[in-house]
């Protein structure tokens, strides 16, 4: 499987995960559209905050560390509901596949 991403054809592995990050905003465009998601400020806020944990420690967090990160940074909002309205088939799964990041590793993205 692969990805035209600016012209490029890039490498994805056979659930969609690309097999190197790319971090650009048109990789995510080009993703989410193969997902069927229109991407909104709120994807780009979990898109924006995947990467940096990505970067900062090398894989993606699982899906209950999502949860309680985003209740502590942006309170007021039911995050466990919000992240599966934003990416319907596993947050943990489908949200760094949209980002541009390698697949996650584990069932819950360890």
């Amino acid at each position: 499987m692969a990805y035209l991403i600016n012209g490029v054809e890039v490498e994805a592995d056979d659930e969609g995960f690309l097999l190197e990050a790319d971090f650009s905003d048109e990789a995510a465009r080009v993703i989410a559209q193969a997902e069927g998601i229109s991407l909104t400020d709120e994807h780009w806020l979990v898109i924006g905050w995947l990467r940096e944990r990505f970067r900062d420690e090398g894989h993606t967090p699982n899906f209950r560390a999502m949860v309680k990160e985003f209740d502590e940074a942006h309170p007021g909002t039911d995050w466990k509901s919000k992240l599966y309205e934003l990416f319907p088939n596993q947050p943990a799964r489908q949200g760094p596949r949209v980002a541009g990041l390698t697949k996650p590793f584990g069932k819950g993205g360890y």
